[in-house]
């Protein structure tokens, strides 16, 4: 199943040092002249509300992220397929979750109050590791795992390549990453391992970790902290270098790539560029003083709350004599839903699919699961939270086709990116 892209046409383009191929995808194509061959995708409008002060609040998770990205229950193969349909806009979405839910914990460690700067930077850190999915592959990118599964230290998967090293659980003769009490410790299993959001999750909180050995430890300051830290996620060691080619092709092009999304306007679009990239627009932050950018930060161990389990879903329903209004209290953000009543008897809410009372990406999920595994999802399937005929006649909101089909599943989305108002039927 393949759902039509929300934010318009990506562009698949084929990149060396001192060529670009371009695949067409239906009528567009992407065209770039010399000085742009750094970058490619296209621009849209954010989804997220532009009247927040980001700074403050950050962008409130327009796409109901929860703490994971697909059900725990769900296979390898349908949980890569998830991750694989993301957009480049759905996976800068995807990390600014995280961020924005550690803020004050990512804010401290790293000295960086500016929180658009630290979006950047792990744009930066997401495009030298995965090119943030090139607009083909979403988050489902995974390295290093020929010799088997978590076998290899450098095994890693999603937007951030984070390594099973981050994971708990994993092989006791990996050095154990314990020290970011702060941030949930997720054990290392495939359920964990292959979800994007406990990916960027867990590359995150790996980040940290090289981040307080660099202070504690190392007797870092300013802008060397997440200049080693990044060292650190990709060697495995945070430890100054004498020279600075050791940061010259990792830490410091990510502060380069950063820096292109920051000040040329992408950090909420479908844009993306790579390393190495060859072009004026991404060459004039390639500088000596390049990290000067990152301020003057502090970055500081001091005490942060600790959170130590994920965060759990509280459901709150009231009725009245005319609606039932059922919202969603989490860290997902789920979509406040009304259905109507009458006389007391509760009606279809659209959207719901699996019956929770909220519509949220939960819900597409389901819908793509039910359409790819009818024997597992099915109305009589063997999951125990498969679709029901209840959750089928909420899920039925495309009047273009009768029955659960794609467009219903997109529809849903269209909503929850605010592109259409409702989803019960016209009148």
């Amino acid at each position: 199943m393949k759902l039509s892209k929300l934010c318009g046409l990506l562009t698949a383009a084929v990149i060396s040092a001192s060529s670009l191929t371009v695949a067409n995808i239906g009528d567009k194509s992407f065209y770039a002249s010399a000085e742009e061959w750094c970058f490619a995708g296209e621009t849209c409008e954010p989804l997220h509300d532009t009247s927040r002060d980001v700074q403050k609040e950050g962008v409130g998770n327009p796409l109901n992220f929860g703490e994971r990205n697909t059900p725990a229950d769900a296979s390898t193969a349908e949980i890569r397929a998830i991750n694989h349909k993301m957009t480049v806009q759905e996976v800068k979405y995807a990390l600014y979750k995280e961020i924005d839910e550690h803020w004050d914990l990512i804010s401290t460690r790293l000295g960086q109050t500016d929180r658009e700067k630290m979006y950047a930077l792990f744009l930066g850190l997401g495009s030298r590791e995965s090119t943030l999915g090139e607009g083909k592959i979403g988050s489902d990118h995974e390295t290093a795992y020929e010799d088997g599964w978590g076998v290899n230290s450098a095994h890693a998967y999603g937007t951030l390549q984070t390594a099973v090293t981050a994971f708990k659980d994993c092989d006791p003769k990996f050095m154990p990453e314990d020290n970011v009490p702060e941030m949930f410790q997720y054990s290392f299993t495939e359920s964990n391992f292959y979800d994007c959001i406990i990916s960027n999750h867990m590359g995150i909180r790996k980040i940290l970790h090289f981040a307080e050995i660099c202070i504690d430890e190392q007797d870092m300051h300013d802008y060397q902290v997440v200049r080693n830290s990044l060292k650190g996620f990709n060697t495995g060691w945070c430890t100054k270098a004498e020279d600075d080619g050791a940061y010259a092709t990792y830490a410091d092009e990510i502060c380069a790539m950063a820096q292109f999304y920051y000040y040329e306007g992408h950090l909420y679009d479908n844009v993306f560029t790579w390393t190495s990239a060859n072009g004026d627009k991404i060459n004039k932050y390639r500088t000596a003083d390049r990290w000067d950018w990152w301020g003057d930060g502090v970055p500081s161990m001091a005490p942060i709350a600790e959170k130590q389990e994920p965060a759990t879903t509280t459901t709150t329903t009231t009725t009245t004599s005319t609606t039932t209004t059922t919202t969603s209290e989490t860290t997902t953000s789920s979509v406040t839903t009304t259905s109507t009543t009458s006389g007391g008897s509760e009606k279809r809410v659209y959207g719901d699919a699996n019956c929770d009372g909220a519509v949220d990406m939960s819900d597409v999920v389901l819908i793509m699961q039910y359409l790819a595994n009818p024997n597992k999802f099915g109305f009589e399937g063997t999951d125990s939270k498969h679709l029901t005929e209840k959750g089928a006649d909420n899920a039925d909101v495309d009047t273009s086709s009768k029955g659960i089909t794609a467009n219903d599943a997109l529809r849903i989305q269209e909503y929850l990116l605010h592109k259409v108002t409702t989803l019960e039927p016209e009148k």
